[in-house]
């Protein structure tokens, strides 16, 4: 092992550094005297930090902690957060530096920040953070060791303080800790000068300043001393070194590609979806946000404050919200039922189409906040065959759904289940409603009723033709109204009432009278005199007005029947709409259903492999302590031999 850190060979991949056996060196406690510790073994910061699988979500991390800091400094104006490549002046090596002025850290403070699951920001209001666990994973996940200078003004009439902390796995690798020892100095100003601030005693202070000097990147308590410089009166400077470089020896993380920007190497990086996000701009966060920690962190907080800035390389990152992305743009609101009692547990977001959707790329998902941190980015909740969905976005900001530990994802709980069905049923309503805006068939949801209006205009057909065979007049007399309701059936055809309202009847029009009234009314002319052969006309005439009148109403009585077959196939419609409204209520109840069972079952099989894992462990203590008993028992007779 080198005295300025490095890592052995063989061992600079972040995924194998875990790989190395424990020494069974007795003098481990010893050397833990005086310098400040935790008692856990070295490995586990290693197995700790590979909960991140994606690189840029522990750079998300250490902005967290930052914009976590910003409220405190609102009144002192302009805050930031400055990320950027340095140079190891011992090796030659790259180093991240993340800068903040926040309030800083004091001596106790960066104990606290150093030690594992301790999070004081868990009982504080719209603080990101909540474990106690993102300083140590994060900064592990990028490079094997990290450096931390913190100088924080004393509150309540307490004097300015600075410390450095050195949380190093390449020192505890290289020495054989068996504990996660942590060497800090701290220091206090009283009037112009900086006092050194002993914990236990000056030798153990030395021993710890000459432990940061030989494993750190700095040479002497100066250079230590110059980081503060950028500072000024409060705020904290991270840096990271012994980066992680991947199998072919090359840093995961790729510096020179983008003067202003860190990008990943391996498989988050998609040249196809880079030459894309250039021809298609309105996509370009979709398309790179895997693999730039520019283009992610611009998406990373759904809101900013106005005096905080990120700035990466030496330029800001723009922030960026999506829903300047959209067109046809909708706003949605979801409240869990089983959350109503509470007034804020209500998600507010916005869903539309991405303007690049016309090209008809594959780009879908919603980003989902959790207060204002994005857990999820582009979610694709929905995954139908063929390209429903496509090109449909989303943002939604949701409280009530706990995020996981590395903060890409959400706790697997019932309320998250009933959430991505929700998004589901939303992102299909709006496809099926705004699909033939950007170029594709017109599609409608199950159980959605037939056209109205073509049921109509075959209405006006039918009574179009039931005025045109029930007038009976050679020139043509006015039209007959119809009465006939669609909710209503019409009466028999042989009725009065029915007759009068598909007819006129007027006298002119004799045709149109009972056939009978033609003999009365020729009964009732006075002193008539008629040939025989006008006689005989004349009952000829009747007889041909009679054949007509009583096909005219053969025919009006067909026509009354196809009216109401058509009302008959209305109803049956409407009834059949309702019956698949509420089978697609049933579907949806019995897939919320499947859902929660789904996640049940997982959750009930997490639960077990915890617990079969334990129960491992408990059997191979137990068996550990048999043998160790046995051995004490063997020893035990030696010795009582050896006396006899």
């Amino acid at each position: 092992m080198q005295p300025n850190g490095l890592l052995v060979q063989g061992c600079k991949q972040f995924w194998k550094a875990g790989d190395y056996e424990i020494s069974d060196r007795g003098d481990a406690a010893s050397t833990c005297a005086g310098i400040d510790h935790v008692r856990v073994h070295p490995k586990f910061l290693h197995s700790n930090a590979t909960s991140h699988k994606w690189a840029l979500g522990a750079f998300a991390e250490l902005l967290d902690n930052s914009l976590d800091e910003e409220p405190k400094l609102v009144c002192n104006g302009a805050t930031y957060i400055y990320v950027d490549v340095l140079k190891n002046q011992k090796d030659g090596s790259k180093m991240l530096q993340v800068e903040d002025n926040g309030g800083g850290m004091t001596p106790d403070k960066m104990r606290q920040c150093m030690s594992l699951g301790y999070s004081a920001k868990s009982k504080m209001a719209n603080t990101i953070g909540q474990y106690g666990n993102g300083f140590k994973t994060s900064t592990m996940r990028l490079g094997a060791d990290v450096i931390v200078f913190s100088r924080c003004q004393g509150n309540g009439g307490q004097s300015l303080t600075q410390s450095i902390g050195m949380l190093s796995y390449t020192f505890l690798r290289g020495t054989g800790k068996e504990d996660v020892v942590v060497p800090m100095i701290d220091f206090e100003k009283r009037g112009t000068e900086w006092n050194k601030m002993t914990r236990s005693s000056l030798h153990d202070w030395n021993r710890n300043l000459a432990t940061i000097v030989k494993w750190s990147p700095y040479a002497s308590e100066e250079d230590l001393l110059k980081q503060f410089n950028s500072l000024k009166d409060h705020g904290t400077r991270i840096i990271i070194y012994n980066l992680w470089e991947d199998d072919e020896g090359n840093l995961e993380l790729d510096f020179d590609i983008n003067q202003h920007d860190i990008q990943l190497r391996g498989v988050n990086r998609d040249e196809k979806s880079i030459e894309m996000s250039k021809r298609y701009p309105n996509s370009r966060h979709f398309l790179t946000y895997r693999h730039s920690l520019r283009s992610y962190a611009s998406i990373l907080y759904l809101r900013l404050p106005p005096n905080f800035r990120i700035i990466l390389r030496g330029e800001d990152v723009q922030h960026h919200n999506i829903v300047s992305d959209m067109m046809l743009a909708k706003e949605i609101t979801y409240k869990p039922l089983h959350l109503q009692k509470d007034s804020n547990m209500v998600a507010l977001g916005t869903i539309g189409f991405v303007k690049d959707a016309k090209s008809h790329i594959d780009i879908q998902g919603f980003n989902i906040y959790h207060k204002n941190r994005l857990i999820k980015p582009f979610w694709r909740v929905w995954n139908p065959a063929g390209s429903d969905g496509r090109g449909v976005i989303g943002v939604l900001e949701a409280n009530f759904v706990e995020p996981a530990h590395d903060k890409q994802g959400f706790e697997r709980t019932i309320v998250l289940s009933r959430l991505e069905q929700r998004l589901i049923k939303i992102q299909r309503k709006y496809w099926c409603a705004n699909c033939q805006e950007i170029g594709y068939a017109a599609r409608r949801l199950s159980g959605v009723s037939p056209d109205k209006e073509s049921l109509a205009s075959c209405k006006e057909k039918c009574n179009s033709r039931t005025n045109q065979n029930g007038s009976g007049s050679p020139t043509g007399g006015s039209k007959p109204k119809s009465t006939v309701k669609s909710n209503k059936r019409p009466r028999p055809v042989d009725s009065a009432s029915e007759d009068e309202s598909f007819h006129d009847t007027s006298p002119s029009r004799e045709s149109d009278q009972d056939p009978t009234s033609n003999s009365k009314i020729a009964a009732t002319i006075p002193d008539r005199q008629v040939s025989s052969d006008d006689h005989s006309n004349s009952l000829t005439k009747s007889k041909e007005e009679n054949g007509n009148s009583r096909k005219s109403l053969k025919e009006l009585g067909s026509l009354h029947q196809m009216t109401e077959l058509l009302n008959d196939l209305q109803d049956e419609r409407e009834r059949r709409k309702s019956l698949e409204l509420q089978l697609q209520e049933e579907q949806s109840k019995i897939e919320e259903l499947d859902q929660e069972q789904i996640t049940l079952i997982d959750m009930i099989s997490e639960e077990r492999g915890r617990r079969d894992a334990v129960e491992k462990n408990l059997r191979k203590s137990l068996k550990d302590a048999s043998e160790t008993i046995s051995e004490l028992l063997e020893k035990v007779k030696e010795l009582e031999g050896k006396k006899g």
